[in-house]
């Protein structure tokens, strides 16, 4: 029986998306809700299962098309034996042996990232199980796992990864290279753009004292990673500082839609996540209902599952406020953009031991600069800085994270 495979129904908010790349080819096996194909929209990387087992017949959309939702991808003959040996050259139709039908119960999960690197490495089932994470393989745990084991990695193309730099050119040579941007890079030029000529953004800037929290994470730390199972960061401290400071000042908390404002009586926090496509911001929501333990699992999570394309669209959707931080990088000072319609956000930078002035003292401290940009059609800059110095506050002192003063 014929069965056509089409694009699912994308996303209100997403109009098309590029097809990445076929694992499967004309000719071959496929098992039911294998996957077949991937798809880049502007914010994740979607895969298509095969919604029968069979062969694959007829491929309509070659990769690297723009499609949409409905669109016809593929046929696929259900039921059908496969009559056709795979090339032994199509690497990209290999299926690493956690995601083949018949892998034991509770193989671990590889996103199209992972599963590319383990397809172009031909990596063992014990290699791929030992890179596991919670269930969860990440391309970066598969590579490092691979060098250990002396597999090297020659040839890993990420999904959606830019292309990778030519080999220099000779001396005096002037040439030049045109490479298309990946759809998510295209729609976050978009969204840079749109928040500065549609936002009056001003930043303010402020330095916290963060040695007490330092003391509390070396106190703590190592009790905290063996009872939930996630290291102690700064950024649930960031949170945790900053629901109380939206609280008290509810315009950072805000968006404005057309001529009025939009108050929002909940806390859904962005956290800006790098990755390879780009940088993305999945939303923690309820962040107010959240302990230090739940904070630091979701962000751990979700940035696993956004650097091996498997997080969803509905987790990088909303959010009334953010957080960036740059200092994981170096950066010493940055404005950050307004993820727009959100009215406001931090930005975090390097900690550095700096001689500073404590009761008439000399002493050196770990400080941090931090950075609020704002939309000043809302937000007046008086109430830019008590927010600033609010977070500030909370930071420097952690018990009135504690005790709500």
């Amino acid at each position: 029986m014929r069965v056509e495979i089409r694009v699912p129904q994308l996303p209100e908010s997403v109009a098309d998306a590029t097809l990445v790349a076929w694992r499967k080819q004309t000719g071959e096996a496929v098992s039911r809700d294998e996957s077949l194909a991937d798809l880049e929209t502007d914010k994740v990387v979607l895969e298509v299962p095969a919604p029968a087992a069979g062969i694959l017949q007829e491929i309509h959309s070659p990769a690297g098309s723009t499609v949409k939702s409905g669109d016809l991808l593929a046929v696929l003959e259900a039921g059908a034996a496969a009559t056709v040996s795979p090339p032994a050259s199509n690497e990209s139709s290999a299926t690493p042996a956690a995601q083949r039908p018949g892998a034991p119960a509770g193989a671990p999960k590889l996103g199209p990232a992972a599963q590319r690197v383990a397809d172009e490495l031909k990596l063992p089932r014990s290699t791929i199980a030992a890179a596991a994470k919670e269930g969860r393989v990440a391309k970066s745990d598969l590579v490092a796992a691979a060098t250990a084991a002396s597999v090297a990695p020659t040839r890993v193309v990420p999904a959606a990864a830019p292309a990778a730099p030519a080999a220099p050119a000779a001396h005096g040579a002037r040439s030049e290279r045109r490479v298309p941007m990946s759809r998510l890079r295209q729609r976050i030029a978009e969204r840079l753009v749109q928040a500065q000529s549609t936002q009056a953004l001003l930043t303010t800037f402020n330095e916290v004292d963060l040695t007490n929290i330092n003391e509390l994470r070396g106190r703590y730390k190592e009790g905290f990673e063996k009872r939930h199972g996630v290291k102690l960061g700064y950024m649930s401290f960031f949170v945790k500082a900053v629901v109380p400071a939206l609280h008290r000042f509810p315009l950072l908390n805000a968006a404005v839609s057309g001529t009025d404002i939009v108050y929002h009586d909940y806390y859904d926090i962005g956290v800006a996540v790098s990755t390879e496509r780009g940088l993305m911001v999945p939303v923690l929501r309820d962040a107010d209902a959240l302990d230090f333990a739940g904070i630091e699992r979701g962000i751990a999570d979700y940035a696993q599952r956004a650097r091996d394309a498997s997080i969803g669209l509905e987790e990088l959707s909303g959010g009334t406020f953010s957080i960036t931080n740059g200092g994981v990088f170096g950066s010493l000072l940055s404005t950050p953009i307004v993820n727009a319609p959100q009215s406001a956000i931090l930005g975090m930078h390097k900690t550095q031991q700096r001689p500073v002035v404590v009761d008439g003292q000399i002493v050196a401290r770990a400080m941090m600069y931090v950075a609020l940009s704002y939309d000043h059609r809302i937000i007046d800059g008086k109430e830019a800085v008590q927010f600033l110095v609010a977070v500030k506050e909370g930071l420097e002192d952690p018990g009135r994270m504690l005790l709500g003063v």
